[in-house]
C-alpha cells in the first residue's frame, strides 16, 4: 500500500480527507490505523482525531443511532466501519454542481498561467462523461476572457509563479503611463472578462493587480518572491477590483499623476491646468495618510478635512521627534 502525498493540514484539506476517509475505509476492510495514516499522509494521532470526529457525525437532527459508527479500539489497531450513514460512498455532484465545475474548468483553460492544461482537459472529459445529460446545462454558458498576452510575458509570469521568484515588469496603464516595477507574484485572477496578475508591488509597497495584456515586458529575477504575511489579497467574492470602504477626492499635480495609475480609482477628470481630479476608494485611512505625507503639496484633498487634520498632526509629530 503506497503512501499518498503529505496531507493538507488546512481546514479545507482536513474536510477533503474526512469526506474521503469513510468510503476508503469501507473499501479496505481490515486496514489498520498505521496503514490508513500512511495512506492519507498524516500521523497516527491525527488519524485517530479524524476518526473521533467522524463518530460524532450524522444527518442534521440526528439521533444517537444515526451517527457514523466506526470501531477502531481493537488491540490490533484494525478499523471497522459498522455504519457509514450517508457518507459510505463517494459524493456525487448535482446537475448544477457539475455544470458549475465544467464552466470553471473552461475558464481556467482560457486563463494564462502555470496550469497543467493536460490535467484540466482530462478532468473536464471525465466530468462530462460522469455528468451525462447534466453537463448540457454548461453548454449554454459562453466563457469569454480577454487574455491577449505576449508569449514571452506569459512564459515569464508562469515561470515566476512556478518557481516562487520576483518579477520585474514594464507596465502600461490606462493613462498610457509606462512604469517599471518589481512584483512578488501571488496568483492569476480573472474578473469581468479580464485576466490579472496579483502580487506585492515594491513600488507601491502594497498588493496590486496588473492586467496581463498591459504588461509589455517581464523578467524573472533571482530574488525569491516574498509577499508579506499581513498582505490582504483581492476579495474575489466582491467581483470588483477596488477596496471596500469610503473614498476621497484628490487633485493631483503633474508630478504625481502616477497615483491615478498606481491605484484603482472610481473616476478621473482632466482639469484645465493639467492637473487630475480623482475619486480614490480607501480601505485603510492609515495608508491614505502615509500617501499624502509622502506626496506633500503635490496632492490636494478636496472633501475630507478630517484626513487633512490627521496628516497635519502626524507631520507635526514627526517634525517634533526629529528636532528632539
Amino acid at each position: 500500500m503506497s503512501a499518498q502525498k503529505k496531507s493538507d493540514s488546512t481546514a479545507a484539506g482536513r474536510l477533503s480527507r474526512l469526506l474521503s476517509l469513510v468510503p476508503w475505509l469501507s473499501a479496505h476492510e481490515g486496514v489498520t490505523i498505521p496503514e490508513a495514516a500512511e495512506h492519507f499522509g498524516v500521523s497516527e494521532k491525527q488519524l485517530v482525531e479524524d476518526l473521533n470526529l467522524l463518530i460524532c457525525t450524522g444527518r442534521p437532527g440526528h439521533q444517537h443511532q444515526e451517527l457514523v459508527d466506526i470501531q477502531f479500539w481493537d488491540e490490533d489497531g484494525v478499523i471497522t466501519v459498522l455504519d457509514p450513514q450517508t457518507i459510505g460512498r463517494p459524493l456525487r455532484f448535482s446537475a448544477d454542481e457539475a455544470a458549475s465545475l465544467l464552466v470553471a474548468l473552461r475558464l481556467l483553460a482560457a486563463v494564462p498561467g502555470p496550469h497543467d492544461r493536460d490535467a484540466i482537459a482530462s478532468a473536464q472529459a471525465k466530468l462530462e462523461a460522469a455528468a451525462g445529460e447534466a453537463s448540457a446545462a454548461a453548454e449554454g454558458v459562453v466563457v469569454q476572457v480577454d487574455a491577449t498576452v505576449a508569449p514571452e510575458v506569459d512564459a515569464a509570469v508562469r515561470a515566476a509563479l512556478e518557481d516562487g521568484r520576483r518579477l520585474h515588469i514594464t507596465y502600461v496603464g490606462a493613462l498610457d503611463d509606462r512604469t517599471e516595477r518589481d512584483v512578488d507574484p501571488l496568483r492569476i485572477v480573472a474578473l469581468d472578462g479580464r485576466v490579472y496578475l496579483e502580487g506585492w508591488c515594491h513600488r507601491a509597497e502594497a498588493m496590486r493587480t496588473f492586467r496581463l495584456d498591459r504588461i509589455v515586458a517581464a523578467e524573472v529575477l533571482g530574488d525569491a518572491a516574498d509577499v508579506p504575511a499581513d498582505a490582504v489579497p483581492l476579495d474575489l467574492g466582491a467581483g470588483v477590483l477596488r477596496p471596500q470602504g469610503g473614498s476621497v477626492t484628490l487633485v493631483l499635480d503633474r508630478s504625481v499623476r502616477w497615483i491615478a495609475e498606481e491605484f484603482p480609482v472610481d473616476s478621473v477628470q482632466e482639469l484645465a491646468d493639467g492637473r487630475l481630479q480623482v475619486v480614490l476608494p480607501v480601505a485603510d485611512e492609515r495608508w491614505l495618510v502615509r500617501l499624502l505625507l509622502r506626496s506633500g503639496p503635490s496632492v490636494q484633498v478636496v472633501d475630507r478635512p478630517d484626513v487633512v487634520e490627521r496628516v497635519r498632526a502626524e507631520a507635526a509629530e514627526a517634525l517634533a521627534a526629529y528636532r528632539a
